[in-house]
């Protein structure tokens, strides 16, 4: 999964639901009995098992959010390791609940293991692997602004996209030039064309000094030289290659 719903408000639903279903499961179901529990600890184990999953992946809500805060992506790696990681702490919170005087269940930690909580992780898996796709849907439709800062923190311009048609260094800035009411426009930032293209990664290197949004290529006015809109660029040979394929 290359997308990520970040909002904590949207898992704490599913947190709701994963809770509600392990509620049903334990209660109703009845699979973990090790002949140690009796009626009342049947409930007991229902409310615990499916208010530490809330309490779980409520932690993972946040923690998630803050590291696609920090890198601005999310991959299938990300979302393995943040159902593993769910898995574990849930896995650590159970068995103490468990093996509390509350409850005082029978099994050690391996029996647990085999017995309750892979079956545990078994009906949920799905459930979770399926809510976490649903919300990707709930990500609401935003327009394609770009927000491209400078070390300023004065230094902000925010564009569409597609008006962007090329960044050039300036040494210790970077000119943008951008289409607003149909006219080419530039605007410089304090920042460096790295960054830029760190930022930005749909950008495509032509030059050492320049960059083009590929949707404004026009035309090849010489070997050297491409058309962009209201504006031409030199084209470095080291480059050349990767633009021919436009």
């Amino acid at each position: 999964m290359k997308e990520l719903n970040p909002k904590i408000k949207h898992h704490l639903i599913v947190g709701l639901l994963i809770a509600l279903w392990i509620f049903a499961f334990a209660f109703i179901i009845k699979p973990f009995d090790d002949g140690t529990l009796n009626f009342c600890s049947w409930i007991l184990l229902s409310i615990g098992f499916s208010s530490i999953a809330f309490v779980c992946y409520a932690v993972l809500a946040v923690i998630q959010n803050r590291i696609y805060k920090n890198i601005s992506k999310w991959n299938l790696s990300l979302e393995i390791g943040s159902i593993v990681f769910f898995f574990i702490i849930y896995l650590i919170g159970i068995y103490t609940f468990y093996k509390s005087p509350v409850l005082k269940g029978g099994y050690g930690f391996w029996e647990f293991f085999s017995i309750i909580f892979i079956k545990v992780a078994l009906i949920l898996t799905p459930v979770i692997i399926l809510a976490r796709r649903y919300l990707i849907k709930l990500i609401p439709v935003k327009d394609d602004i770009l927000t491209i800062r400078g070390e300023n923190k004065l230094d902000v311009l925010k564009i569409n996209k597609a008006d962007l048609v090329c960044i050039s260094n300036a040494q210790n800035y970077v000119e943008i030039f951008y289409i607003e009411n149909n006219k080419l426009t530039s605007k410089l930032l304090r920042t460096s064309l790295r960054k830029v293209q760190k930022d930005f990664g749909f950008l495509m290197q032509i030059h050492r000094s320049h960059l083009i949004n590929p949707i404004h290529f026009k035309s090849w006015r010489n070997p050297n030289t491409v058309v962009l809109t209201q504006i031409e660029l030199p084209v470095s040979k080291n480059y050349k290659e990767t633009l021919l394929t436009l």
